[in-house]
């Protein structure tokens, strides 16, 4: 399936920032707030309008990480308020190396802040090209090319199918989703090895308030990357899950809420399908983030268990 290798320890992250270089697809949803709301902790301010806010997800490659080489998958359920301006709220994420997913979600007595409290789990991630064509590939630095497929296809209808399984034990892994990368960008096939303008951003988030980190966490990521507009990718969700067109769960007859639940208000199995509705809703922006060098800055406690960090 993928999936690297356990390590003893996590002594790659031992001194922070930490650096990550590879390539990325960034894709922005429309998400229901509803949807949204169930997935962030109620101490936070949902961004919204009329009825929606911005999730989507960050499926990338790492070639060179504290944790070497892994695979990463990142569900934004939405946009949460921190004046001035805004965070992402990362409702699951998906990776194919136990240290990475080890330092993504841990909390330890004496050295939390080294970890980020993340929602972070074992997957494993298999991919196959669907073809319909001759191809020939090319040496770009691409995502497509990293991730190992070449983006110079001669049909623009050809894609890569990324399958994510969630992996329980050594014995128990349950689909998760398939994500379908499309071989050709929006720019002209005569423009095919532009790989977009050098930019360098600042992402916020939140994180923490999880099974294994029960602070309320900051953390920033500093960017420097190439970015194109790419078509967006086409995400389907697992066989078993009872999901409508819209990507909304069918579960009229079950509770999303689980009562006296210590660290949040949803049970498993509801967070992974409001996890999935996230990824089926509309999207309305793709990225592809090429050459990027990503550093990742310790988090900050912004608060314990408390009830009211964000001012209305």
């Amino acid at each position: 399936m993928g999936v690297v290798e356990a390590t003893k320890s996590s002594s790659g992250y031992a001194k922070p920032p930490w650096m990550f270089t590879g390539s990325a697809l960034y894709q922005l949803h429309l998400v229901k707030a509803e949807t949204a709301r169930a997935l962030i902790p109620k101490e936070f301010r949902l961004v919204e309008a009329f009825g929606y806010t911005l999730g989507g997800f960050f499926l990338a490659h790492y070639d060179d990480s504290p944790a070497g080489i892994f695979d990463e998958l990142v569900v934004i359920a939405g946009i949460v308020w921190n004046p001035p301006t805004s965070c992402a709220w990362a409702a699951r994420v998906l990776v194919n190396s136990h240290e990475a997913c080890f330092h993504g979600r841990k909390s330890h007595f004496y050295v939390y802040l080294q970890y980020i409290g993340l929602p972070s789990q074992v997957a494993g991630f298999s991919k196959r090209t669907i073809a319909i064509s001759e191809r020939s590939r090319n040496k770009e630095n691409s995502f497509l090319h990293k991730i190992g497929f070449g983006t110079a296809f001669h049909n623009p209808k050809d894609r890569i199918d990324v399958q994510v399984a969630e992996i329980k034990d050594s014995s128990t892994t349950t689909d998760f989703c398939c994500i379908s990368l499309p071989t050709a960008v929006l720019n002209s096939r005569s423009d095919s090895t532009w790989m977009g303008p050098i930019v360098k951003m600042s992402l916020p988030s939140y994180s923490g308030h999880t099974e294994y980190n029960p602070h309320l966490l900051k953390y920033s990521c500093q960017i420097k990357c190439r970015v194109r507009a790419v078509t967006p990718a086409k995400v389907s969700g697992p066989t078993t899950t009872p999901l409508d067109k819209h990507g909304e769960e069918l579960l009229a007859h079950q509770s999303f809420y689980s009562v006296g639940s210590e660290f949040g208000e949803l049970t498993e199995n509801d967070a992974r399908n409001r996890s999935i509705s996230v990824l089926l809703s509309k999207p309305v922006l793709a990225l592809e983030f090429n050459f990027l060098k990503m550093q990742v800055e310790p988090p900050i406690v912004v608060a314990h268990c408390s009830k009211n960090i964000v001012e209305d």
